[in-house]
């Protein structure tokens, strides 16, 4: 516990009370933290923000163990995007194979977004019941087994029924690759490490693009782009075959503990009892964050092969600089929460890139495109370079695998629609090119919805809780503690019931001294 810190007001209840609490405590610099004791105990206090701290520092705090998982991780989510990009940058390509409109073809995008949050739930059940390692083998092998399925697909009603099967599989990446990687980082590294990590979504927009860009034009060749997204999510899946269990599972399994499933949902119901406005608050806030990145992304080379009138070669180069940006801005926003807090680095980047959108759509060359989309994705994706490590400190202890995961994956499902609503309204109404003319309007189409998104997350992050700085490295699996303190299994520091307590008097004058 540190010394001379001030004593805070703890954390509200009730979602009023909470956002009020929250948007008051955005505009303070010192951050209200919660802080246990060893007898288990929890009080809160104001702490001044860490200093920034040199990241080569904090990359060196990592043991060679906790990198060997943080990079696994990394490369599984980055197969999990480079598969659901292979389809998003092709659209047109798929369009003229199955002789469809775009908008049909995003059907499929919808698909799979919906039904990523029922494979949320089944994986990240599973890996806080059985442990990470398995449910994640098994899960991107047969990822990569569907992609090549897609390849097989002889009807238009094949791919949508394969790609349906894509996104139930694909929904248990996220929660198991972001708890294997994260939850062995040290404190002060997670923000670095989390900006880092979220955007292997980023790195395999740009994997998937450079394929689509090597592969060439030509309608058939979107099937070379899915061979080589089938043999990265195999790929995935036996590297992280190679490698140990996490290590609470393996801690459980030397102490001999049995985890009963009857014990594990007992544990879980206690949970969702006392968690469900957090899981309601996670869930709103990424149903804003995956219409962010579905509206600013799934589109954008439709709309520079289709508005702007760019070739192949050109409207990919664009997309592959634009994620570069994506890349740089997760890692840096990242890192900066540390230090300026999760909320305010959220807000902030959200604001800016909605600023930035007359700047985004207006251009009309390869160069120009590829600036603009640099500069706004850089600040799109580093409000997401927050999201891993904020939903893991929001998270229950022992549910980081479900938590996570089911939340954004839910926050997918309501935002499924987001690429069919996006071309449906732009192939109805129609901009004047630069050839004069009349072309899809996608550029208006995605800037008013990208200005309306970056809004709704500034207003729903300001007004919601935060948990930086949050221990969880020491936590059971589920339904470990069941017997024995079920309360800590469930988290004592919960914002929704748990029992927060102010310093005693005694406390209070040894702090003070």
């Amino acid at each position: 516990m540190a010394v001379g810190n001030e004593p805070a007001e703890p954390l509200a209840r009730g979602v009023l009370a909470t956002a009020k609490q929250s948007w008051g405590d955005l505009f303070r610099w010192k951050q209200r933290v919660i802080v246990t004791n060893e007898l288990g105990e929890s009080y809160t206090e104001w702490q001044a923000p860490e200093s920034l701290k040199n990241p080569i520092s904090l990359f060196m705090q990592l043991s060679a163990r906790d990198w060997v998982y943080f990079l696994v991780g990394l490369f599984a989510w980055t197969a999990d995007a480079f598969d659901f990009h292979a389809l998003a940058i092709q659209t047109v390509k798929l369009s003229k194979y199955y002789e469809r409109t775009k908008t049909d073809i995003t059907t499929a995008i919808t698909l799979t977004l919906l039904l990523r949050s029922v494979g949320a739930a089944i994986f990240g059940l599973l890996g806080d019941r059985f442990g990470r390692k398995w449910p994640m083998v098994a899960n991107l092998i047969v990822l990569g087994l569907l992609q090549i399925a897609t390849i097989y697909s002889a009807t238009f009603e094949q791919f949508l029924a394969v790609r349906s099967l894509f996104g139930l599989f694909m929904g248990g990446v996220y929660g198991n690759a972001v708890a294997m990687a994260l939850e062995n980082c040290p404190t002060e590294a997670r923000g670095l490490m989390s900006g880092i990590l979220q955007q292997g979504y980023a790195l395999g927009y740009v994997l998937a693009a450079c394929a689509n860009l090597g592969v060439g034009g030509e309608t058939d060749t979107w099937k070379t782009v899915f061979w080589i997204a089938a043999g990265l999510s195999i790929g995935a899946g036996l590297v992280r075959s190679c490698f140990p269990e996490s290590k609470q599972f393996r801690a459980a399994k030397a102490a001999g503990h049995h985890i009963s499933a009857g014990d594990f949902w007992a544990e879980t119901k206690l949970m969702i009892a006392k968690e469900w406005r957090m899981c309601l608050y996670c869930i709103i806030l990424m149903t804003w964050f995956n219409y962010y990145a579905h509206t600013s992304q799934d589109s954008y080379t439709t709309f520079m092969l289709e508005s702007k009138e760019l070739p192949n070669d050109a409207a990919t180069r664009a997309s592959i600089l634009m994620n570069t940006g994506a890349c740089v801005g997760g890692t840096i926003i990242g890192y900066l929460s540390q230090f300026i807090g999760r909320r305010r680095a959220i807000v902030g980047a959200a604001l800016i890139s909605c600023c930035l959108v007359p700047a985004w759509i207006l251009p009309e060359t390869e160069g120009s495109l590829s600036a603009s989309g640099f500069i706004i994705q850089f600040f799109v994706q580093g409000a997401w370079g927050v999201v891993p490590i904020h939903l893991n400190e929001l998270s229950p202890p022992a549910y980081r695998s479900t938590f996570p995961g089911l939340a954004y994956q839910l926050g997918n499902m309501v935002s499924s629609p987001a690429a069919q609503i996006v071309n449906a309204i732009a192939e109805s109404h129609f901009v004047t090119s630069k050839s004069g003319k009349l072309v899809d309007g996608y550029g208006p189409t995605m800037g008013i919805a990208l200005a309306i998104v970056a809004v709704g997350i500034a207003v729903t992050a300001a007004l919601g809780p935060e948990k930086r700085g949050r221990s969880f490295e020491h936590a059971g699996p589920a339904g470990a503690n069941i017997h024995n303190d079920i309360e800590k299994a469930v988290d004592v520091a919960s914002i929704a019931d748990s029992k927060v307590h102010a310093p005693t008097e005694l406390e209070s004058r040894k702090r003070k001294g």
